[in-house]
């Protein structure tokens, strides 16, 4: 029994007198992780700072110029092509809208040129072709390419932006 008290003597005084190790793999993890997180802390700052710099020129770009409007007066008034129950007329108000001031000075400038062209391409119109709202967005987008033709020819640009029936009556 003495001898089994003596190799436990020896042990537990080994183990007291022995140094208490830190495994070097949880110290070389932690030196990562610190390092890491340093890194990424850095890089996020400087790119949010980056980003926040390219953010606001092109937030400034993304607001458009304010929208300018001319109304062809008088109200358009033609004859539709039918054959069916005699005459029919249309009678539409035409806006039109242009982002650009110089376009908005053509737009005035060519506006008889303008108006003669609609109210040709207004008394060619069948009443089943604007029975719908299908057919009056294609007459107004019809409208408008005539106009920005027009006007190309005239200035070299569109102008026009948008072409509006601010008020659409058949009768």
């Amino acid at each position: 029994m003495a001898a089994a008290a003596d190799k436990t003597k020896k042990s537990a005084d080994k183990d007291a007198t022995a140094k208490p190790r830190r495994p070097i793999l949880i110290t070389a993890l932690v030196a990562v992780l610190a390092a890491g997180a340093a890194g990424g802390g850095v890089w996020y700052f400087t790119q949010s700072q980056h980003d926040d710099k390219a953010a606001k020129p092109a937030a400034k770009a993304a607001v458009p110029a304010p929208a300018q409007y001319f109304g062809l007066e008088p109200p358009f008034v033609v004859n539709l092509n039918s054959s069916f129950d005699g005459p029919r007329y249309l009678q539409v108000e035409v806006q039109l809208m242009s982002r650009d001031p110089a376009a908005m000075e053509a737009i005035k400038l060519h506006a008889p040129a303008i108006r003669a062209k609609l109210l040709m391409l207004f008394s060619q119109v069948e009443p089943t072709d604007i029975a719908d709202r299908a057919g009056k967005e294609r007459l107004q987008a019809t409208s408008l390419a005539e106009v920005q033709k027009l006007l190309k020819a005239e200035t070299g640009k569109p102008g026009a932006d948008e072409l509006l029936f601010t008020s659409f009556v058949t009768q």
